[in-house]
């Protein structure tokens, strides 16, 4: 037994040391008679000037721009799996014999697994890059979403759910890094607006695919099998044309090419000497991002977004019994409305890009240093729009009453919630720029957990109180958010001065 217990350690030891994350007292074993002495700095792998074409900054507009539009890709087919699942929960209730608030469980856990997935993948993107923190993930969620279709009972859909979000929340949690990194703040909003574009329209478009399939009396599992094949495919893109993007990380890969070619092996890059530990980074995205949580910006502007995110969600559950069960609809023509979402969702867009310009002024007054402030007149334009919409859509919900009402009030609700959306995610981004990642991070995780929460109760929500009262609720909570965009518009700056996490932003 001594013995055994003496190769099990050794082996455990040859383990740990190819880890990244050892202690640092694991590897005082190592030693070198010249270890006292320090690499010189011009050794150290840097890109060679401002304009060195290495630098993703300056990769050329067409790079930048399908680097953009892949990535929106895929970050659209995680929205897409999130909610193309939400055609088939009749089916599934039949099959299984379920209620309806454990057929929408199937939703609440994928999200549940976005809003957990930023705790690792987030690390993860700043120790080995961007590329492989996304595309390795999703690789594992499309296999996933796979296994889904093929779930012989509800234990196993609901699991295989889970694990998808987890996995799919890897370019959720990754891509605003990626527009970082190739984005100056002065263009970012464009790419920004493209990005948010894409991962809200897989998110409305996917059942109105998941409708179609039902009235034609397909297997639910094929909403499934069709999500898989998508993101199958926009990984494969992501696999032959996208480039890593993280700086650190292409230092790296140049250091390397550079030590083989000269024989120096004494060229390094910074990234290289940071010994990565699990208590730095336990800090900066389990700690740091509660931490921000707590100041009044963070805390409000991601209450805001997460609350509109909700509601999105909780829209999947409530057209179908406002268009479907109220106005007799089948699957596939009660879902159209979410089309009137999209068309919400291009109006906000265009609100967005028409505020660029205001923003690249202020951003030019201010010597090119980001203005957080600029970011907020779409907010403040969408969130008006936003609680008129859920009025609208409540109070034209009776089949007596034509439905043009109906559609105008769900393309207020998607423009206001596009540009509340977006704007919350600039604002974050500027005014938390040395920590927008954990800022990103907890908007994440809190928006996921309202997104999985809502859809639980609107079935009877909806129901007990009616449409027009439920709408109204949403609505009156809409109303009291309004003042938000508002008053940090005229107050963020003193805000901002005040808090140690946003002082470098002023």
């Amino acid at each position: 037994m001594g013995n055994n217990d003496v190769a099990s350690k050794s082996i455990m030891r040859k383990i740990l040391s190819t880890i990244p994350f050892q202690h640092p007292d694991q590897v005082e074993m190592h030693t070198h008679r010249l270890e006292h002495l320090k690499t010189d700095s011009e050794h150290l792998v840097q890109f060679d000037g401002p304009d060195d074409p290495y630098n993703p900054l300056n990769w050329t507009f067409t790079k930048k721009a399908v680097t953009t539009i892949l990535y929106g890709l895929i970050t659209m087919g995680s929205a897409w799996a999130s909610s193309a699942y939400s055609p088939a929960i009749s089916d599934i209730e039949k099959g299984y014999q379920i209620s309806n608030e454990v057929g929408q469980l199937g939703t609440s856990l994928f999200l549940l697994g976005v809003g957990l997935g930023p705790l690792l993948w987030a690390p993860c993107s700043e120790v080995y890059g961007r590329k492989i923190a996304v595309l390795g993930p999703y690789a594992i969620a499309t296999i996933l979403s796979f296994a889904t279709a093929v779930s012989k009972d509800i234990q196993s859909i609901m699991i295989t759910r889970f694990f998808t979000g987890f996995f799919g929340s890897a370019p959720i949690t990754n891509v605003g890094g990626v527009l970082a990194d190739i984005w100056s703040p002065e263009h970012r909003a464009l790419a920004v607006t493209i990005y948010a574009l894409t991962l809200v329209s897989g998110t409305v478009i996917a059942p109105v695919v998941g409708g179609a399939l039902v009235v034609q009396d397909i297997s639910w599992r094929w909403t499934e099998y069709i999500t898989g094949i998508i993101m199958g495919l926009v990984w494969l893109l992501g696999l032959i044309f996208l480039d890593e993007s993280f700086p650190p990380v292409l230092l790296v890969y140049k250091s390397r090419r550079l030590r083989l070619r000269s024989g120096n092996w004494a060229l390094h890059a910074q990234h290289e000497e940071w010994d990565t530990s699990l208590g730095e980074l336990a800090s900066k995205y389990l700690i740091r991002p509660f931490q921000l949580l707590l100041t009044p910006i963070c805390f409000l502007i991601a209450l805001y977004a997460s609350f509109v995110y909700g509601i999105l969600y909780l829209s999947l559950a409530s057209f179908p019994i406002e268009f479907q069960e109220l106005r007799g609809w089948n699957a596939l023509i009660g879902s159209l409305p979410f089309l009137a979402l999209l068309v919400g969702f291009l109006l906000g867009a265009l609100v967005n890009i028409i505020n660029q310009r205001f923003y690249a002024k202020k951003f030019r007054a201010n010597n090119n240093r980001p203005v957080p402030e600029a970011r907020l007149p779409p907010m403040m334009i969408g969130s008006v729009f936003f609680a008129a919409g859920l009025f609208i859509l409540g109070w034209t919900s009776g089949s007596n009453i034509f439905w043009f009402g109906s559609i105008c009030g769900a393309v207020s609700t998607g423009l206001g919630f596009f540009t509340i959306f977006q704007a919350a995610l600039n604002y974050l981004i500027d005014t938390f720029q040395k920590y927008s990642a954990s800022a990103v991070a907890v908007n994440t995780f809190l928006r996921s957990l309202f997104a999985g929460c809502f859809p639980l109760f609107v079935n009877k929500m909806f129901h007990r109180m009616g449409v027009p009262w439920a709408s109204s609720v949403l609505g009156f909570i809409s109303v009291g958010l309004i003042p938000i965009p508002f008053l940090f518009y005229i107050y963020g700056q003193r805000l901002r001065a005040r808090s140690k996490w946003s002082k470098g932003s002023v």
